[in-house]
């Protein structure tokens, strides 16, 4: 025994050796190139730079699975049989691996012991649980609502071994379902919902979820590597392909090692990451790592605001975002004028298209003019507490925007009423932390409200008539639209005052991104559907049937099943015709083509995807909007007044809208005034200045670090933190006591490069 536990140690060793060389030459391309690209709803591959922690632990989970590999390629062979990993390896060596691999070590609740102390969550979203502190965090695995199906049982997606068959047929080929199914070249207005509701539906997606793709360059010809799974394609009666990078694997959950009665199968089954954090708490405003966090932010104002663009301003004097720090950026330029780079905000595709930089836009703008108004009600606050709480409110809209107006119309009210609920308080048995089954398929219902037109519309919401209308393809990463062509607002009054596209079973995705979606750094356009059903297989998501029995609905057995859901006949066997077996649906497809419930925008299956996976974002939020000791009962009471009426009204040029935006409406019959908006009262966050302060005087203020007061048991405590780049040394937190502070301020040392 002791000989084969030394050999199977000198076989994990020569694997890894082995695994550094292969995911080392796969990366050596230019830089910029290595770039990882989001798939989350929306996913324009361009620009979705991943954070330096990202990178790492993008790198050291492409090294874990591809030693796994290796490893099996190297037993197979040594021994003349198959032999999976899960078959030959212990708990002890998946550990090893991990370390070897340099995964993330286990973030132990201990090292929540200070985390009380804060009335505010952490940018990167640990500890928001105090027993499970990853949970919900950045750079975790997405979880599992089903087990993943790869052909392997390992990491080979559905349609990796060509000639494979499911129920007695292959899967028909993306490509193939695009062309056939869902591309569609004229799509229906929505008779009720503006642009806005699909407008919104990819901002908070971009707050909740991005799965990096892999950095590894695109092999010669049309073959599958361990990071790239090309989509067969034939145009003119020649075989090609379309690119597509796999999702970057995620490094195994800490827990897995410790849990001697966990699956081994599941535990080292190939997992995608989610990069940011699961919460709706405004990352996509402040971002997910101090790093970003830092760039974003006006420190050296000392006013808890955010940073803004230091050369252009909108005509009324408003900001616009701050440029990224890369200069110069690749986003597309003006022939004819100044160069406008692309924008920075808390999350990396905010130049994916106009309407999204404009939602960027408005929340910028907002959190600095709430800053300035809490500035001036508590002059005692430091700039960090002025910075933090105007997160808080500005977290606390994002909250109320989304569950309150926009996914009752989504899901409608009766699946609202039935997966979500009223809100009964914070549970920390809830995993909040993104699904894959969310992210990867039921989220991405959007893409069916894609329209293929961006209207820009004057005061009058009409055509506007020095900025047309534009194509969507010539929307994507042109921030220079904004700034050289009217600022926010003709592409404002264009999201409000236009109809949504309608999703029906015949008329799935517009051909503008089925089929012609044009993407910077490639010169063949790509399909948005071939890409996620794709990346549902990617993932190893199970079948369409595995997850209507999920969620309690009846499996599709016949064409007359199928017909029954999609309320389309033809479009039913036409997709029957294409898998030839009800349980080889892609759940994407599937999910998309069921006919839509009352009052809603998805069909049963998504309703219940999408309302499992809110109600977790909810209630296990320790920090959610509505939870015990978040806010005052006045406090709440002023948030409820809230709405992106109101927030439109605040920080652009509109002065007439409609009480509910993502509502449809006739100008200028439906529209009301700005005055008429109901606004919050932040009178309700002035705070008289404590007691124990002049009696201890203000904490000592440090070198690259600032503290936060909070009152813990009772006794004034100020809670320090180094700004990015710096640890701290000394005593956390000191407390006030008597008249005097209980510790001297700690420093903040820099970390060494």
């Amino acid at each position: 025994m002791q000989s084969r536990a030394s050999s199977i140690r000198e076989l994990l060793i020569s694997s890894h050796q082995e695994s550094l060389r292969i995911v080392a030459e796969a990366s050596l391309h230019p830089r910029h190139r290595r770039s990882t690209n989001s798939s989350s709803t929306h996913g324009f591959s361009f620009l979705r730079q991943s954070e330096p922690e990202t990178l790492e632990i993008s790198r050291a989970a492409e090294v874990f699975q591809t030693t796994l590999q290796v490893l099996k390629s190297k037993v197979n062979h040594r021994y003349k049989r198959h032999l999976t990993a899960a078959g030959l390896l212990s708990w002890e060596d998946v550990e090893l691996i991990a370390e070897m691999a340099q995964c993330p070590p286990v973030t132990h609740p201990a090292a929540c012991q200070y985390s009380h102390l804060s009335k505010y969550r952490t940018i990167s979203g640990v500890f928001n649980n105090r027993q499970n502190p990853l949970w919900g965090a950045a750079n975790i695995p997405l979880v599992r609502w089903l087990p993943a199906e790869y052909e392997d049982g390992q990491s080979e997606p559905k349609g990796w071994n060509r000639g494979r068959l499911y129920n007695g047929f292959q899967l028909p080929p993306p490509w193939t379902v695009s062309r056939e199914i869902i591309r569609s070249s004229s799509k229906r207005d929505d008779c009720f919902y503006s642009q806005l509701l699909v407008e919104w539906g990819q901002y908070i997606d971009h707050d909740i979820t991005f799965t990096p793709q892999t950095t590894g360059s695109a092999p010669m010809h049309c073959e599958n590597t361990w990071s790239f799974f090309p989509i067969e394609t034939e145009l003119s009666g020649a075989q090609g392909c379309m690119p597509f990078h796999r999702s970057t694997p995620a490094c195994p959950a800490p827990a897995c090692a410790a849990n001697v009665g966990s699956d081994m199968v599941q535990a080292l089954q190939r997992q995608q990451m989610n990069a940011i954090t699961s919460f709706i708490d405004a990352s996509v405003v402040y971002g997910h790592t101090q790093n970003m966090e830092s760039y974003l932010r006006d420190l050296p104002g000392l006013n808890g605001k955010l940073a803004v663009n230091g050369k252009f301003k909108d005509p009324k004097g408003r900001p616009y975002l701050p440029f990224v720090a890369i200069l110069p950026s690749a986003c597309h330029q003006d022939v004819k004028g100044e160069r406008v780079e692309c924008f920075a905000a808390g999350d990396t595709r905010v130049n994916e298209g106009l309407p999204l930089t404009t939602l960027h836009t408005l929340w910028l703008r907002e959190h600095n003019r709430i800053a300035e108004t809490l500035k001036r009600l508590n002059g005692h606050w430091t700039p960090e507490t002025i910075y933090q709480e105007t997160r808080k409110i500005i977290g606390a809209l994002h909250q109320i925007i989304t569950m309150r107006d926009y996914v009752p119309k989504i899901i409608g009210p009766d699946s609202f009423e039935h997966f979500i609920g009223t809100y009964r308080g914070y549970d920390p048995a809830v995993d909040p932390s993104a699904s894959n089954v969310f992210a990867t398929a039921a989220f991405r219902f959007g893409h069916g409200t894609i329209s293929s037109i961006l209207r820009r519309l004057n005061e009058s919401f009409q055509e506007h008539q020095h900025f047309p209308h534009l194509r969507l393809h010539n929307n994507f990463f042109s921030p220079w639209r904004i700034v050289k062509e009217g600022g926010i607002e003709p592409v404002l009054r264009g999201i409000i005052g236009t109809a949504a596209s309608a999703l029906t079973p015949n008329m799935l995705l517009t051909d503008e991104v089925a089929g012609k979606l044009v993407v910077l750094g490639t010169s063949q356009h790509l399909d948005l559907a071939s890409l996620n059903l794709q990346r549902g297989r990617d993932h190893g998501l199970p079948g369409y049937n595995d997850w209507r029995e999920f969620c309690g609905l009846k499996r599709i057995e016949t064409l007359d099943d199928l017909k029954e859901v999609v309320g389309d006949h033809k479009v039913a066997e036409k997709i029957l015709n294409l898998y030839k077996h009800p349980d080889n649906i892609d759940v994407w497809l599937g999910g998309l083509a069921e006919y839509l419930l009352p009052r809603s925008r998805t069909g049963p299956l998504f309703a219940c995807l999408i309302g499992k996976q809110m109600k977790a974002l909810r209630d296990g939020d320790r920090f959610w909007w509505e939870a015990e000791g978040v806010f005052t009962l006045q406090q709440r009471n002023e948030l409820l007044k809230s709405s992106l009426s109101r927030l439109i009204c605040d920080n652009s040029d509109i002065r007439e809208v409609l009480p509910d935006s993502f509502r449809l409406g006739t100008y200028h019959s439906d529209y009301v005034s700005c005055d008429c908006i109901s606004s919050m009262n932040l009178e309700a966050w002035k705070e008289m200045k404590n007691q124990d302060i002049q009696q201890c005087g203000s904490p000592s203020k440090i070198k690259n670090g600032v503290y936060i007061l909070s009152s813990i048991s009772g006794k004034l405590t100020a809670l320090y933190s180094c700004y990015h780049g710096f640890k701290l040394e000394g005593a956390v937190a000191i407390v006030c006591e008597g008249n005097r502070w209980s510790d001297q301020p700690p420093q903040c040392t820099a970390i060494p490069p």
